[in-house]
């Protein structure tokens, strides 16, 4: 299937490219041809020159060098038809055509030049997305998963948000978390949470010993960025210093019907059961990660029922505080229950669907959704 929309989008886009290929051809045939018709004193060689322009704006030097030939040619063709080439009005304006399609195609092999780098920026990005980001996996023991992110940026492959999944001994072990700000800084804060993540979830049986060691993987750079003396940008200092990780931190069992959670300041997951979107408010929530040397903290499991048919829902805040053009919040709790009993693919490809349209086709921030259905157990 994803094969097939491969080659019906390469199809369509070659579609697109031949039609604008020929739209430059099409106005040198149609300017020359009544500029043939038109009495001599009638001058519409002038027109030829939005022929080149036209061709730099969507292809390379080459093409756009052979469009400007094709135009000069076309008006030596009407100055020959005309009065001569001789013709010092007909000189004039060949001159300036060769020298305006010179000026395009400089244009155009810049352009061509720009977008190179811009490509070579999006695979790099892409890379860096599969390494910080991983991939969940589709199933994990009794549970199918799906995860998107969509980011707000259309060249940034990955920001702040962060999710991830990781198989322990008696279960399957998630979280999704949101970082404090953008651009560089968020990234690495994401890329120090995951890896904490990935190493430590394994290694830690109490789901509140492994939410403490990840505060400890935000809190050391924010002690940096305060008390470092360096002579090191101000303003970077200080935003590393009000850095804080929002996150859910979950373990779900393989042979038990629940969940526990750990609440870190992050939106509450949404358990989708029989029509209904019913939020999972933990009753003792944490603060976020980076920001629990501030307060006596102690970090409290939460049980919630689980069972076979269930889906959960995690999401980021680019979710729920995404607007319209009426400034309208995202209603996701309503728009989840009306997709309750989809899978988790179908799921997320609604309501990802439906936030875009909700945002007027491009979101104000990050965001990041991940279903999680409890399937029979083998057997």
């Amino acid at each position: 299937m994803a094969s097939r929309r491969f080659v019906q989008s390469f199809r369509e886009s070659g579609r697109r490219r031949n039609s604008l290929v020929a739209m430059p051809f099409a106005l040198i045939a149609l300017v020359t041809v009544v500029d043939i018709v038109t009495p001599s004193d009638v001058h519409l060689g002038p027109f030829l020159v939005a022929a080149p322009a036209l061709a730099a704006s969507f292809a390379g030097p080459h093409l756009t060098a052979f469009v400007g030939a094709v135009a000069v040619l076309a008006q030596s063709l009407v100055a020959v038809g005309h009065t001569g080439v001789s013709d010092l009005n007909h000189t004039y304006q060949i001159v300036a055509l060769i020298l305006i399609s010179a000026f395009v195609t400089f244009f155009a092999h810049l352009r061509e030049r720009n977008e190179q780098a811009v490509t070579q920026l999006r695979s790099v990005a892409e890379a860096a997305q599969h390494v910080v980001l991983r991939p969940l996996p589709v199933r994990s023991g009794p549970l199918r998963i799906a995860s998107v992110y969509l980011a707000a940026e259309a060249e940034a492959q990955i920001g702040g948000d962060l999710y991830a999944a990781a198989r322990t001994s008696d279960g399957t072990r998630l979280i999704i978390g949101d970082v404090r700000g953008k651009g560089l800084s968020a990234i690495g804060e994401a890329a120090s949470v995951l890896g904490a993540f990935h190493a430590l979830s394994r290694q830690e049986s109490r789901l509140p010993d492994l939410v403490a060691h990840l505060e400890l993987s935000v809190a050391p750079e924010q002690d940096f960025a305060v008390h470092d003396g360096g002579d090191g940008d101000g303003d970077e200092d200080e935003d590393l210093a009000e850095s804080f990780v929002t996150a859910a931190v979950l373990d779900i069992p393989d042979a038990a019907a629940e969940l526990h959670l750990v609440s870190c300041g992050h939106p509450p997951p949404l358990l989708l059961r029989a029509g209904e979107a019913i939020p999972l408010h933990v009753r003792v929530p944490a603060p976020p990660l980076g920001l629990a040397h501030l307060v006596v903290t102690e970090h409290m499991t939460e049980t919630f029922a689980f069972g076979v048919g269930d889906t959960l829902l995690l999401y980021t805040d680019g979710v729920i505080e995404s607007r319209n053009r009426s400034g309208v919040f995202y209603p996701l709790r309503e728009r989840a229950a009306s997709w309750c009993g989809q899978t988790p693919e179908r799921l997320l490809e609604s309501l990802c669907a439906d936030l875009v349209r909700h945002a007027g086709g491009r979101l104000a921030d990050d965001a990041a959704l991940v279903a999680i259905e409890r399937l029979p157990a083998p057997g």
